[in-house]
């Protein structure tokens, strides 16, 4: 995406966030359209917001579920999805282990195909809804320095996040032991840190990831009190930083692990106005794929 779409659907999200405040938080723009949330792996916060979105915009919603589907019974992704276009599917949301999984679909099939997470590989919408954040508190993105701190090698939210802000004109920074630190990723024009201290020097966002244990080959530190003592954010670290830095997190935050309580809770935390948000942005997005305002 260029930096000109991107605005787009941040400027779309404003609208769409106007809605969540009436008394009645819906608008007919999908009436009559089905959308599909295709999840195979577990989400709280990128499901349930989708699902909100959909309906908020008036569709008809049908949530997937793997354990009850005929993908158990030996059925291909691609013959499922094609099945659910047979029903009508306009739109189909998709997160899947498998990095390009979206991208297959989008190849296939004639419906509309939104990426929720794919592998290790993007989030766009987290990404999206970051950006959005960030230019809502600091009223412009250009300029800024951002930090995306832990396990940047398998973070799908690290990846769209470094190109989201970068094309919207950031100084992007990534910190973190050097075993998840990908050795191309100073090729996309960040800096890199390997001491947190050194890297939360000026920085006006600091964004933690969870560590991807699940799409780890085996131990890539000593142990989480280890990686705690060096790559978590404390208050004591926050010193560090001038007092108007913002505090993101995509979730589910391991507390005491990559930020204490005490700061996920502080004045500069975001993470609930990143929650809140994703709605908004999500139906921006649902938007522009289903009326083509992008083109």
């Amino acid at each position: 995406m260029s930096s000109e779409e991107i605005t787009h659907i941040l400027d779309t999200s404003e609208s769409m966030k106007e809605v969540s405040t009436r008394d009645v938080k819906k608008v007919p723009v999908l009436r009559g359209a089905t959308v599909v949330n295709l999840f195979f792996e577990p989400s709280t916060r990128t499901r349930s917001s989708f699902e909100i979105a959909e309906k908020r915009l008036s569709a008809d919603v049908l949530n997937f579920s793997l354990s009850q589907s005929s993908i158990v019974k030996g059925e291909t992704l691609l013959d499922t999805s094609r099945n659910l276009v047979a029903m009508g599917a306009s739109v189909i949301v998709i997160r899947h282990s498998m990095s390009g999984a979206p991208w297959v679909l989008a190849r296939e099939l004639n419906s509309s195909i939104i990426n929720a997470g794919d592998g290790s590989h993007e989030h766009p919408s987290q990404a999206l809804l970051d950006l959005f954040t960030v230019r809502e508190i600091k009223g412009d993105i250009r300029g800024l320095k951002v930090l995306i701190v832990g396990d940047i090698l398998h973070s799908r939210v690290a990846g769209s996040n470094i190109w989201g802000f970068l094309k919207l004109g950031a100084e992007v920074r990534v910190a973190g032991p050097p075993t998840m630190i990908p050795s191309y990723v100073e090729d996309f024009g960040v800096k890199v840190f390997y001491n947190l201290d050194e890297a939360l020097d000026g920085v006006d966002v600091v964004m933690m990831l969870r560590i991807q244990r699940e799409r780890q080959e085996g131990g890539m530190f000593p142990s989480l009190r280890e990686y705690s003592k060096f790559y978590g954010l404390t208050q004591e670290r926050l010193k560090l930083t001038d007092g108007d830095v913002l505090v993101m997190h995509p979730g589910p935050i391991n507390r005491g692990v990559e930020l204490s309580s005490e700061v996920a809770d502080a004045n500069q935390s975001v993470i609930l106005d990143q929650v809140a948000n994703g709605i908004a942005v999500r139906m921006a997005m649902l938007y522009v794929v289903s009326t083509g305002s992008l083109s």
